[in-house]
């Protein structure tokens, strides 16, 4: 409800998805009790513009829920994508199990669907390591499309499991079923010619994000 106390909606929206007041505290730039100040003090007695839209965005509701003022701009259909606790390496990196949910963030449903994807096969993990850069840097968040999993291979970035390791690297198809797996940072190792079967596909990488 946008009538609600900000401060109501927010600890609401705390409880419904399972965060922690420091966790995004830190997610908005701030000291780890700012978001527990602002709820149970009321200090800020309203939350600034940045911290508001960063916190929005996460959850995935209109910004008047959190304090903004009404617009007269087109409501945009929000659709929140899940992200993982998980570490695609783009370098040496290990693999990393554990899936469990991070957060989610919203995403204008129609930008979704002019990717040509369905949101529904969408999640995002971060970077780990800079074998993809400049292209991916470490600590990116990246969209993965595990529609790719099933589908023809394209070439592209991809998300893969080889070797027991779960990296983002450039795939390019090559004959009889073999790839080419490729490191964008020319510091890092190629292998120009892998076997197909060798690599599990998990995802194909649409859309980047990075702090600056």
């Amino acid at each position: 409800m946008v009538n609600e106390d900000p401060r109501v909606a927010l600890a609401r929206l705390v409880a419904e998805n399972g965060e922690d007041y420091a966790g995004l505290s830190k997610l908005v730039g701030r000291n780890a009790a700012y978001i527990q100040q602002f709820i149970k003090r009321g200090s800020p007695k309203r939350l600034p513009e940045k911290e508001r839209g960063i916190l929005a965005r996460y959850f995935g509701v209109d910004e008047r829920l959190l304090g903004g003022l009404a617009s007269s701009a087109t409501k945009l259909d929000l659709r929140t994508i899940p992200k993982l606790d998980v570490g695609a390496s783009a370098g040496p990196g290990a693999m990393n199990d554990a899936e469990a949910l991070a957060g989610k963030i919203g995403f204008d449903e129609k930008w979704l669907r002019r990717l040509g994807v369905d949101p529904a096969q969408l999640s995002l993990i971060r970077v780990d390591g800079d074998s993809m850069a400049p292209t991916l840097n470490n600590g990116d968040d990246i969209m993965v499309d595990s529609a790719a999993a099933t589908g023809a291979l394209r070439d592209g970035i991809h998300v893969i499991r080889m070797d027991d390791v779960l990296m983002v690297k450039r795939l390019a198809k090559g004959p009889a079923g073999r790839l080419s797996v490729l490191s964008d940072n020319p510091g890092y190792p190629d292998w120009p010619d892998v076997d197909g079967e060798a690599v599990t596909i998990i995802g194909r990488v649409v859309w980047a994000g990075r702090r600056l």
